[in-house]
Formats: C-alpha cells, structure tokens, sequence
C-alpha cells in the first residue's frame, strides 16, 4: 500500500488539516443536496494509500476543493477501469485576476450569491486569488490594479462571511478579508504612500482581532513597522516590530519570530542604537537558525529567509556606520536571493551601492546601480525604490560633488528615476 504524496502535497499547499479537508468536501456535497458523510478517517485512507479511487461524487468533491483532477491528487482507477471522460471543467472556481497585455491585473466580476452555506470550499477558493496577488506582486511590486484585485477581494471575503455554514468558518474569511486588506496596503508602501496605506493597516488589524488570527497580525504589525519608518517615525517603526514580535505565532514558529526581530533591528538602527540593533540582528538569526523547514505557511511569508535578513543586516550595518559589514551582507544576500524575486533583488543591489558609496568607492558604486536599471528594465520603479534612489543621489552629491562620475550619473539616470 503507497502514501498518496500528491495528495498529502496539495493538503500541505492549502494549509489543511485532514479535519479541515473533510469539512471542506462535506460542504460540497452539501451544496449539491448530498449527504456529507466523509471523516477523518475517511481522508486518512486517502493518504494511506488505503483507497486508491474514492466514490464519484467525493472525487468531483475534491477537485472542486483543489482545482485539479483526481488523477493530478494521486489517485488511479482500479485496473481495467478508465477514469470517465469530462466534456468541461468540474471545477467550480473562478480566479481573481486575468492577465491584461501582460502587466496589468483585472478583476473578474463577482458570480451570483450561491444558495448553499459558505464553507472551506470558498475559503481555499479565496485563498487561491490570494496567492495569485502574491505572485503578481512578486513580478511587478505595489500598483494600482494590484490594490484595487486586494480590495475587491476583502470586499467578496467579508460579504461571504455573513452566509458563513459556523463560526470557525465565519473567522476564516475575516482572516482572509485581513489578507487581503494587507495586500492592499502593502501595495500602497511599494508605491511610497504610506499614509494612504495606514488606513488599510488599521482596517486589516481589526479584521485579524476577529479572525483571531495570529499570523495576520504578525503580518500587519511588519508593514506597519514599514510605513512608520517610510514616514521617519523610527521610534513608532520599533514598536510595531515589537508589537509583530508579540504575537502568539512567535512562539509557535521561530521564522516569524526573525522576521520580527531583524524588523526591531532596522528601527532601532534609524534611531542610533547601535548595540540594540546588534542584539536584535543576533536573535533574527537564533530564531532563523531553528526554524523547520517545509512548515506551511502563507503566501506572502515566500519572500523570508536568509536572503532576506541579510538583505535588513545590510540596512543595520549601513546605518549604524558599519559600510563595509553592509556591502559583506548585501553580496552574500544578493547570492541568496531567489530568482523570482527580481525586485528584491534590485533593492539589494541598491543597497549595496550605498555601502560602497559611504566607503567613497564613487565609481563603483555608481556601476553597481547601472544593475538597478538593468535589473528592472521594462517595469515601471516602485515608488519605494525611486525614493531609495533619491537617497544614492543625495548622498553622491555630498560625499562627491565634483567628480565628474557623479556629474555623469546625474545626467544619465536622474530623468529615469524621478520620472519613470
């Protein structure tokens, strides 16, 4: 008898326990007018290997829970028996974006109200946009279609919630309207507004309180500790850090508690406090060092891992007056990095820049952001990045207001950075 891994893998990609699969089918079936009468027993052989081919209506049941076939989840037909040809899709799901000429996400209207109780059906379905809005994200940054997929999104999880089939399912879909309200403003701090964005801040925090949950908050309290430090309030940044590094995930899982603490640790960078950033940069990295690998989590947690706190380290070198600990932190982060991330990687490569800029290696570190430009060629710079680059000039024009290096720079890039 074979584990059914592809099963077992789509389980863990949704973040489901076998309870929750089950519940989720159930509520399928229900839908339909059927009995739901599947356990976690029943799952269980799923796994196992014990049953190979569930009933028909339990098989339509779990592709409309993962998107896929029965087949793509593991299971086969007994022998001499084919699987029944379909004439359309029996997955009943919709995803939130459609891709415009390439770049610009579009949301889909929203489908009639159903009849039938929400259940975990719909969840993981909104789950789904979720992670599609993560991934354009990742490709493109924060941009105004982006947010406006997020809102809508928050929009349908919250209108959903009212025809909820329990509570626990109530609170999943504020846990998902938070998601995406976060989404959204996180959208607004790539672009470099983050007094528009602290509104969403504030509305996603609420909604978290209600979900009850702890990962959410986490994840509001880290853009918060953002936007206050976009606005200069580095006082206001530590203590979100602080109030992310509180909340119960923490305990559970040491990756959020890293997170948090190399967030605390930029903070207190800002605000000069050179042996508190230290300290906290050292507990990121304990905490990073026990954190299990293959643990599901969110989505938009993917960007966290060594690249990225040795992508914060460089902050806190730099700012803390340690350059060239900054451009140590900022090559190693930058052979780190996953490929997918190409924004991240753009920011690390500016950030290396920097270090070597305040090492007075002027015409190295006006190359190293011809890599900037070349990194993001054909997608317009986030407003956070072209506010970063505004930090470089400033900076070229202090420490080297004559050399004709930065004379070039200006000329070749300035117009590219301040407009684009």
């Amino acid at each position: 008898m074979k584990a059914n891994e592809s099963l077992a893998d789509a389980l863990g990609e949704a973040g489901l326990t076998q309870a929750e699969l089950a519940e989720a089918v159930n509520d399928y079936l229900r839908s339909l007018g059927r009995a739901g009468t599947v356990s976690d027993r029943t799952v269980r052989h799923w796994l196992t290997g014990k049953t190979r081919w569930p009933h028909p209506r339990q098989r339509e049941a779990l592709e409309a829970v993962f998107g896929c076939t029965a087949e793509e989840l593991g299971f086969a037909p007994p022998a001499g028996r084919r699987s029944p040809h379909r004439t359309e899709d029996p997955v009943r799901r919709r995803n939130f974006l459609t891709a415009a000429t390439g770049t610009t996400a579009a949301v889909v209207p929203l489908v009639a109200a159903r009849p039938y109780a929400v259940g975990t059906t719909d969840v993981i379905r909104l789950r789904s946009g979720l992670d599609a809005l993560t991934a354009l994200d990742d490709a493109k940054g924060g941009h105004e279609a982006l947010e406006r997929a997020a809102l809508a999104g928050a929009a349908e999880a919250l209108e959903l919630q009212k025809r909820a089939a329990s509570q626990r399912i109530r609170q999943r879909l504020f846990s998902v309207a938070a998601d995406y309200t976060k989404a959204a403003a996180w959208s607004l701090l790539d672009a470099g507004s983050a007094r528009r964005a602290i509104g969403y801040l504030d509305r996603a925090l609420c909604l978290a309180g209600m979900a009850q949950d702890s990962v959410a908050e986490l994840g509001v309290w880290n853009l918060y500790a953002m936007a206050a430090r976009q606005q200069q309030d580095y006082t206001q940044a530590v203590s979100a850090a602080q109030a992310a590094l509180a909340t119960r995930i923490t305990r559970r899982d040491p990756l959020f508690a890293s997170l948090a603490h190399g967030r605390t640790a930029v903070g207190q960078s800002h605000l000069q406090d050179r042996q508190g950033a230290l300290r906290s940069l050292g507990h990121a990295e304990e905490a990073l060092a026990k954190a299990p690998e293959g643990t599901p989590r969110p989505a938009w947690m993917d960007f966290y891992g060594l690249a990225e706190l040795l992508a914060l380290t460089a902050v806190v070198r730099d700012y803390i007056g340690d350059a060239a600990g900054a451009e140590a932190a900022s090559h190693r982060a930058l052979a780190a990095i996953p490929q997918q991330f190409r924004r991240n990687r753009a920011m690390v490569t500016l950030q290396l820049a920097l270090a070597q800029l305040h090492q007075r290696d002027i015409d190295q570190a006006c190359g190293t952001t011809e890599k900037v430009f070349a990194l993001m060629d054909g997608t317009p710079l986030p407003g956070r990045m072209r506010s970063f680059l505004g930090d470089f000039h400033r900076d070229l024009i202090t420490l080297s207001p004559d050399a004709s290096t930065a004379r070039e720079w200006k000329d070749r890039y300035r117009s590219e950075w301040s407009q684009t």
